[in-house]
């Protein structure tokens, strides 16, 4: 398995749609978030009928006996909640409340859910194992806590950051079976078993106990990945007759390799590449590097304090984009690849 390049490409796919321009907490297109490769718990789901509490990914592969590698990438999310310490009162008791908004010394700080990054790792699975029992992995990440006090340049402790994640409950099955001669299907199904409480009925609630930008990594040895966009004419009906769920695999890593394969919920090309030129992450890619960039950059003083108090993630992409040289920004405005000289006379 290609780990660089499937890391790479993950790692800017997790994050699409985390948080997008003008990344702000206030902006109302952040206020509706995470529209890719959610897997609610199965109890809302099925209350809710359209929304999805499984994904399905499904292949041909190559071999005589290959063995498999299974990966399930996704984000768990982090309930932030923002308290502001009141004065002491006689008893010495000392009294916290919630707030939407603490200001402290011109930092802001604010409610919000963060997220942190969840990974299943399967063990090697051989296809002997698969064609005779479905495998099925359960995964149960527990209920976690933390508080980060707030103080003022006094040194004194004026609120406080809590962080709640909640537990999630993943499910991951593997199968495989033969499809003719030297070629096999593989047959990966993530799901959300996580039990929740009659309380949890809106799609914020539920969005805390679910799997977010769900996506699947897949590894060979002793076989090759068929591509589903370009198969080989006599296995077109195979690949075609592949049910995938949320779920789009693509090969990856050097163009030709065969040994790893991406299933993401965003609709991508064999191969995918992330431009030489790009800074780094910027979740939104309905726009451009260089409007992005240039847009952040316009952003009010009042703008900024806010996308700084909003997210770490949203403060590093601030100041990336504040630190960007002016030849690193004209780099942005586009490169020509991939010309081929013509022959005369052609009308390509």
């Amino acid at each position: 398995m290609n780990l660089t390049a499937v890391n790479r490409i993950t790692k800017s796919l997790l994050y699409e749609g985390y948080m997008l321009y003008p990344y702000r907490a206030s902006a109302v297109k952040n206020q509706h978030r995470f529209n890719f490769g959610v897997l609610y718990p199965l109890a809302y789901a099925e209350k809710e009928e359209s929304e999805a509490w499984c994904s399905q990914t499904e292949c041909l592969v190559l071999g005589k006996q290959p063995a498999f590698e299974v990966r399930v990438k996704f984000l768990h999310l982090v309930e932030r909640t923002i308290y502001a310490f009141a004065p002491r009162a006689s008893n010495g008791a000392e009294e916290r409340r919630v707030v939407e908004r603490l200001e402290v010394d011109g930092e802001v700080f604010q409610p919000w859910q963060e997220a942190v990054e969840g990974e299943i790792c399967l063990p090697v699975l051989s296809v002997e194992s698969l064609m005779n029992d479905k495998v099925q992995i359960p995964t149960d990440l527990p209920l976690s806590r933390s508080d980060e006090l707030i103080q003022n340049s006094r040194g004194e402790t004026v609120g406080a950051i809590s962080r709640k994640r909640w537990p999630l409950s993943m499910r991951v099955g593997v199968s495989a079976r033969q499809e003719i001669s030297g070629a096999f299907r593989l047959l990966v199904r993530v799901s959300n078993r996580t039990q929740i409480s009659g309380s949890v009925t809106s799609r914020e609630q539920a969005l805390l106990h679910s799997a977010v930008s769900t996506h699947t990594v897949l590894g060979v040895t002793d076989g090759e990945f068929v591509s589903l966009l370009d198969p080989p004419e006599q296995l077109r009906p195979s690949v075609e007759s592949c049910h995938n769920i949320g779920s789009f695999p693509v090969l990856v890593g050097v163009i030709g390799e065969r040994d790893t394969m991406l299933a993401s919920p965003i609709i991508l090309y064999d191969y995918p590449e992330i431009a030489a030129e790009s800074a780094g992450d910027l979740f939104d890619a309905t726009e451009i590097d260089e409007i992005l960039s240039l847009r952040i950059l316009t952003l009010t003083e009042e703008e900024k304090r806010e996308v700084r108090g909003s997210d770490e993630r949203a403060r590093r992409i601030l100041e990336r984009t504040e630190a960007l040289p002016e030849e690193q920004i004209m780099k942005l405005h586009g490169a020509l690849r991939g010309l081929q000289p013509t022959q005369r006379g052609s009308t390509r």
